[in-house]
């Protein structure tokens, strides 16, 4: 009888606040920050410091293609995350569920933005691309091209008209959205644009590159009656020509630089939401805070500027009469408009130091009492921090950090009845619940790189890098005492059977065997848990690895010259030696009847060996890289591998047969720890996350999973052939290119061919039910039997549920694989779904898309010209009649909104506020007269005095 077995499935993730390859982004209330973790994105409460919600991909794909690259919040409650696949999931954060998936990027997405009502999404990628969706239709717009090098950042401009995005190729672009093209494109960067940014009054674009300064450009609005203004008032100058014309279409216009403080690449340049702040965060430590002036203090700065630079002129005398026109120059600016620049309108506030290296800020969109902004910060060690921004001051309000290892989880243990788990890093253990995968206990350490649990779970030892043993007590959280152990590190411990003690190995060639005792410091009533040295073994090299065998025969001791010795546990004389491997040994186990020994090592094998005589029953070629842990299960011949190519592997010794591949890790796996009962294993990693995989009850064939993995390979490379590796590259696109957003994937395919099936089975049913209706009008026969497949359906309902279940954003793709006669049969359809108020937008979609594609053929095609005249006729009336509802509704609206308004008072709040902001303008402009005119006496008063000081000269020579 062929052997089944259980699988085992990824259950849960946890360690990791925030990973480094995505943004921090806050939601629309302010109080919750969106982090990515790995491929999950979490949402953080700020103040209780806690997660409130994970949103995490189906189950269906795992791994680094899934991993978060970028995070997109809109005004409402949802939130976008892009992927380093390509594709793109809206969330609505508030009920954590997932609204849709958005395939169009070929690379990792890099760059994701929101327009201000959240209706469009705009998304760049490694691809080059920018990719414009329609987040209520769920589709893609277009694809803009044009683009040499992958897409940095995006911003939308002039009322969601127009979009300005940014490239390593050097390159700033502004397209416009209705007519889908380039309109500008400006140079002058000397290095990589990494990141852009307007104020909310779209006054300035601020761009950051590597280049030490960060340049401004003024923005040109176009007005209702065809004018333009700009902030700019240099540009209001009358040109002729040529020059004319080409301002016409320069939206964005050089404004000026301003001097950066740090020599690091700029990584974000974000404006808070009232636009008074601006936050430039450099690839290091630091983030600068620059303050933003309003227009009137701008021109007052500007003004003191202009006088300083007077007076300094007019006091070195009258000698330097060549500077003469200078002056007057000044004296002309000096005028009721003078020149801002940029260091008139931008003043650095302060410089925040982080303590580890910034991967991403993020303004709060709530503006708090106290403070100017609150600004949150990743950091690279897994640690989000918020920092409030005063005029004198920032203050580092908020940490979270003890969700998680500041650096790589080097090893994992569990207690023996599973509630805990110990994890260690190279500062701090900590105790978590499996389970749950909350942190209980967070205890300083040196740098751990194995631990154990001591019978009774209440404490636990640590091995580190140092040589030394740390004992921990689990309930309090405290480091009782610290052994020096070895003189090397402590890279191995192994408890022995009676659970009277344990056996390290070292790298300074010793194997020592300790017990435990119990200690009383002298002056305290309290006990404690110690460790005493009983005896030693000295090998001949560095030790890497101890095992003890579960029957307590056989201690086993992997050593820096690839070779395993195994020694008798009682006397310690010497038993075997396991030649073969290549490469050191990194892990082995001995498995629960003593029978069997597995080692894994750096080169990339796994050798089972036998350990009545020492020989090698298999070698297997287990991982691609170096095989980290290895460990079976309880009472089984089954066993799991962890390596280096960040995979999870289960096996079955006996056959030497691979059973399963679990992927989910993001880096490299350093350690496994496997439940008593074989229920669940956990696993660490090298990118700061401890996951948990259950035992299902879902049986499994080992035939079955060696034909899925074949499957997996050829689909993989039936992806690579849809992508034309082997075709000759195509070529750069044309300046500002537009093309189809969508992407053809696996299951674009899938929906063409369940259409064609459905369009082939709906006709032979129409063909069946034609001849049924024949032979009755002959002669009485038996009652027509409707096919099984249908589901009791029409032909016609059946092809439409089959065309509804396309995701909207594939419909595209999915027609154009179409041979043109299924699309032929497809249209003669949509007279009757038409009738279907419900149906009428995808009619429509489905009627362009295929005019598009197929245009010359049907033209050609006499067949088609029926059903396109009637086509022609009945879509506009239906479309029509849909319009007309939607006004309706609209209107009514409309109307319920204004009976609301009339019963309630926002109208007069409303009004009371617009008053308030109409008193403050005029306020402002009462000071700037006041101003020009104390100025203005300053002056004559100056002139006076300059003039009563040069007459009498003469008169003394």
């Amino acid at each position: 009888m062929v052997k089944s077995y259980l699988r085992y499935e990824p259950a849960a993730s946890f360690g990791v606040l925030v990973s480094v390859d995505s943004n921090i982004a806050y939601d629309s209330s302010g109080k919750h920050i969106l982090a990515p973790a790995l491929e999950n994105v979490s949402v953080w409460h700020v103040r209780q410091g806690t997660c409130l919600k994970t949103l995490s991909p189906s189950l269906a794909s795992r791994g680094p293609a899934l991993a978060v690259t970028a995070i997109a919040t809109s005004s409402s409650s949802l939130m976008a995350s892009g992927y380093a696949d390509g594709s793109i999931r809206i969330w609505d954060s508030e009920k954590g569920t997932c609204e849709t998936t958005l395939n169009g990027h070929k690379g990792a997405v890099t760059a994701l933005r929101f327009n201000k009502l959240g209706s469009l999404l705009a998304s760049g990628s490694k691809d080059n691309d920018v990719i414009l969706w329609d987040v209520v239709g769920e589709a893609g717009l277009f694809r803009l091209r044009g683009h040499r090098d992958q897409v940095t950042d995006l911003v939308f401009l002039d009322s969601d008209k127009k979009l300005v995005s940014s490239s390593k190729d050097k390159f700033l672009r502004l397209w416009d959205i209705e007519t889908q093209h380039c309109v500008q494109i400006i140079s002058g960067h000397h290095s990589e644009i990494w990141s852009i940014d307007t104020d909310p009054q779209e006054r300035y674009l601020v761009t950051g590159s590597a280049d030490p300064v960060l340049r401004f450009y003024t923005v040109k609005h176009d007005l209702m009656d065809g004018q333009s203004v700009s902030e700019d008032n240099a540009t209001n100058t009358v040109e002729n020509g040529d020059a004319s014309i080409q301002n016409k279409w320069e939206v964005l216009k050089l404004f000026g630089e301003i001097q950066r403080q740090n020599k690091d690449r700029v990584a974000t340049v974000r404006f808070n939401k009232p636009g008074s702040l601006l936050a430039c965060q450099v690839a290091g430590k630091t983030v600068e805070i620059f303050r933003v002036l309003d227009e009137a203090e701008s021109k007052r700065k500007a003004k003191r500027r202009i006088n300083r630079k007077k007076e300094k002129k007019s006091s070195k005398g009258v000698a330097e009469l060549a500077e003469n026109g200078v002056v007057n120059h000044g004296a002309r600016e000096e005028g009721n408009n003078p020149t801002v620049t940029v260091p008139d309108a931008f003043k650095l506030l302060q410089t925040i130091r982080a303590s580890k290296k910034i991967c991403s800020i993020a303004f709060c969109p709530i503006t708090p009492k106290s403070s100017l902004a609150t600004l949150a910060l990743s950091l690279n060690n897994n640690l989000l921090e918020t920092y409030s921004v005063e005029s004198s001051s920032t203050t580092r309000n908020i940490a979270i950090e003890l969700q998680g290892h500041r650096s790589d989880v080097r090893s994992v243990t569990l207690s023996s009845d599973n509630t805990l788990l110990m994890s260690t890093s190279h500062s701090a253990v900590k105790i978590w619940n499996p389970s749950t995968g909350s942190c209980l206990r967070t205890i300083d350490s040196g740098y751990g790189l194995c631990g154990l649990f001591i019978p009774g779970n209440k404490y636990a030892v640590i091995g580190t890098k140092g040589g030394t043993l740390e004992i921990i007590d689990v309930r309090s959280g405290t480091c009782v005492e610290v052994v020096k152990a070895h003189g090397g590190s402590v890279q191995s411990i192994a408890a022995t059977l009676d659970g009277s003690g344990f056996v390290t190995g070292s790298t300074d060639h010793d194997v020592k065997f300790w017990e435990y005792q119990i200690a009383q410091k002298p002056g305290q009533d309290s006990k404690h848990l110690t460790v005493s040295h009983v005896r030693d073994m000295k090998m001949n090299d560095d030790v890497l690895v101890v095992a003890v065998s579960p029957d307590g025969k056989h201690i086993a001791v992997a050593l820096l010259d690839c070779t395993i010795k195994v020694f008798f546990m009682d006397s310690l004389k010497f038993f075997l030696t396991l030649y073969g491997h290549k490469l050191p040994v990194l892990c082995m186990d001995i498995s629960t009847d003593g029978d069997l020994i597995v080692t894994g090592s750096a080169d990339k094998n796994l050798k089972i060996w036998g350990l009545d005589f020492g020989n090698c029953h298999k070698s297997l070629f287990a991982h691609a890289d170096s095989v980290m842990a290895v460990q079976f299960v309880h009472n089984t011949h089954y066993m799991f591998s962890v390596g280096k190519d960040r995979l999870v592997k289960y096996w079955d010794v006996d056959k030497f047969e691979l059973l399963l591949t679990l992927e989910g890790h993001h880096a490299e796996v350093w350690c496994l720890s496997i439940s008593n009962r074989g229920d669940f294993l956990v696993t660490g990693s090298h990118d700061r996350s401890i996951r948990r995989w259950d035992r299902t009850e879902e049986p499994f064939f080992i035939e079955e999973e060696k034909e899925k993995r074949l499957e997996e390979m050829f689909e993989s490379d039936l992806d690579n052939a849809l992508e034309n590796r082997y075709a000759p590259k195509e070529e750069l696109p044309e300046e500002g290119a537009v093309a189809l957003a969508g992407k053809r994937t696996q299951e674009t395919l899938t929906a063409t061919d369940s259409i064609m099936e459905a369009l082939d089975i709906a006709e032979a049913e129409l063909k069946r039910n034609a001849a049924h209706e024949e032979e009755k009008a002959r002669a009485n026969v038996a009652e027509f039997r409707p096919n099984l497949l249908m589901l009791g359906l029409s032909p016609s309902d059946y092809i439409l549920r089959a065309l509804s279940s396309v995701r909207t954003n594939d419909l595209e793709q999915t027609l154009l694989a179409l041979p043109f006669s299924d699309a032929l049969k497809l249209l003669s359809y949509l007279k009757d779904w038409s009738s279907n108020p419900d149906k009428v937008e995808l009619v429509c979609r489905v009627a362009t898309v295929l005019l598009r594609l197929h245009h010359n053929q049907l033209v050609a095609t006499a067949a088609a010209r029926p059903v396109l005249t009637l086509l022609k006729d009945i879509l506009h009336e239906r479309v029509k009649e849909c319009k007309d509802t939607l006004g309706f509704n609209l209107a009514a609206m409309d109307h319920l909104k204004q009976l609301m308004n009339l019963k309630s008072d926002t109208l007069f709040r409303d009004a009371t506020t617009k008053l308030l902001e109409i008193r403050a303008r005029q306020s402002k402009r009462v000071e700037a007269r006041t101003e020009t005119k104390g100025e203005k006496r300053k002056k004559k008063k100056q002139k006076k005095s300059t003039d009563g000081h040069s007459k009498p000269g003469p008169k003394h020579k």
